[in-house]
C-alpha cells in the first residue's frame, strides 16, 4: 500500500515510529504538541523531551502543531497519543477530515472517558470503519527501538492483506513484523496487560522475590486468557495454530499470536523500561497515586485501564480477582500490601 504516513503523538513511542519510518526513508508528517518542541526538532534534528539520542533527517518531516493539517497532508494516520489525551487531541475534527484515511493506531489503551478502544470510538465519533482499523502492538519498547535491539512488532486488522502492506513499511535491520487479524482480542491484551505489569511494580515495591513474581505472571497470563474468551477472542491456546507453517521460512500460522499476547505481557512485566511497572514500584513501596503521578511526569496507561477494564468486566463477568485487586488498590485505597494478601490467595 502507497501512501504518505501522518504521525499523531510526540511521546516516546510516536518518536520511536518515527524513527522506524525515516529510516525506511520515508517522508512523514508528524504533529507535535508543543511549538517549542518542533522548533527543537527542526533545529537540532531530535525529539528534545523523549528518545533524545535518536537522530532525524529532517528533509524527510514536514511537522505541524495542527492535528487537521495532518490529517488532510496524510493517507496512513498512525495514532501515538496516550488514550487519556485523545478526545482533547481530536477537537474540531470531523467525520469527514477522516474520510478516505487508513488508520494505524499505537494507542495501547482503552479511553477512560467512554471505556471505549480507539477503533470503537472513532467509528461512534467519527463514522470510522472498522475496515480502515488497524493497530501496532508490542512486545517492543520505545527505548530499544532506539538502539536499534532486534524487536518484533504485530500489526493486526480485519483486512490482512493491507496490513501486510502497512507492515512492509516498517521492516528493518531491527524491527520485524508479525500479521494478526484478531483486532480485539489484540487490543483487550494490550490493556490488560499494563495492567498486570502495574501489579509487577506494586509486587517488586512491596518486596516479593522471583518466585512470587513468576507465579504471579503466569496467573495473570491465564486471567488475561479467560477475559479474552469470556470476550468472544478465539486461538489464545499456547501451541495451538490453524493451518501449516509456512514451507519456506518455516514459522508457523499466525493465528495464535505468542508475541503479541504473552510476550508483550512479560516484557512489560519484568523491563525496567516499563513505565506501568515503574508506576506500580512506586505505589507498593508506599507512593499514593497522585505523588506517584506527578514523581513520573509520564502516563502509565495501567491506571486508567485498571478501572475501564473493572467497569467493562460489569457487563463481561470474566473472573479477573488479580486486575480487580490492582483496581481496588489504585482507585478505592486498599492498601498495597493488604491487596497482595488477596492476590496470593488466588494464585494457583
Amino acid at each position: 500500500m502507497a501512501g504518505t504516513f501522518g504521525i499523531i503523538g510526540s511521546g516516546s513511542w510516536a518518536t520511536a515510529l518515527a524513527k522506524i519510518l525515516t529510516d525506511k526513508k520515508h517522508a512523514i508528517n508528524w504533529w507535535i504538541r508543543s511549538e517549542q518542541n518542533l522548533q527543537h526538532i527542526r533545529q537540532r534534528h531530535h525529539n528534545p523531551s523523549y528518545l533524545s539520542s535518536v537522530e532525524f533527517d529532517v528533509s524527510l518531516l514536514t511537522l505541524s502543531t495542527d492535528v487537521k493539517e495532518i490529517l488532510r497532508q496524510s493517507d496512513v494516520i498512525v495514532i501515538a497519543v496516550p488514550s487519556a489525551y485523545i478526545e482533547e487531541c481530536f477537537v474540531g475534527l470531523t467525520p469527514e477530515d477522516w474520510k478516505g484515511k487508513k488508520i494505524l493506531s499505537a494507542v495501547k489503551g482503552i479511553l477512560p472517558q467512554y471505556n471505549l478502544l480507539l477503533n470503537d470510538y472513532l467509528g461512534s465519533i467519527f463514522k470510522v470503519s472498522l475496515d480502515d482499523y488497524f493497530a501496532v502492538l508490542g512486545p517492543c519498547h520505545a527505548e530499544e527501538v532506539a538502539e536499534e535491539k532486534l524487536s518484533y512488532l504485530t500489526f493486526t486488522g480485519h483486512d490482512v492483506t493491507t496490513a501486510s502492506s502497512i507492515a512492509s513499511h516498517f521492516v528493518t535491520d531491527y524491527i520485524n513484523p508479525i500479521i494478526n487479524y484478531d483486532i480485539y482480542g489484540v487490543q483487550y491484551a494490550a490493556v490488560l496487560k499494563n495492567i498486570y505489569a502495574l501489579g509487577a511494580g506494586i509486587a517488586h515495591g512491596l518486596e516479593y522475590g522471583d518466585n512470587f513474581l513468576s507465579v504471579y505472571i503466569a496467573n495473570a497470563a491465564d486471567e488475561m486468557a479467560g477475559f479474552l474468551r469470556t470476550f468472544g477472542v478465539e486461538r489464545i491456546v499456547v501451541g495451538e495454530h490453524e493451518g501449516e507453517e509456512d514451507p519456506i521460512t518455516h514459522r508457523k500460522s499466525p493465528n495464535y499470536a505468542a508475541s503479541v499476547y504473552l510476550g508483550d505481557l512479560l516484557v512489560t512485566c519484568y523491563s525496567l523500561y516499563s513505565r506501568n511497572r515503574m508506576f506500580g514500584n512506586m505505589i507498593g513501596k508506599g507512593y499514593s497515586v497522585k505523588a506517584a503521578v506527578l514523581e513520573m511526569n509520564m502516563v502509565a496507561e495501567g491506571y486508567n485501564a485498571a478501572k475501564c477494564i473493572y467497569n467493562v468486566n460489569v457487563s463481561i463477568k470474566a473472573s479477573i480477582p488479580i486486575a480487580e485487586t490492582i483496581y481496588r488498590i489504585l482507585w478505592e485505597n486498599v492498601k498495597a500490601a493488604q491487596g497482595f494478601k488477596r492476590i496470593e490467595a488466588v494464585l494457583v
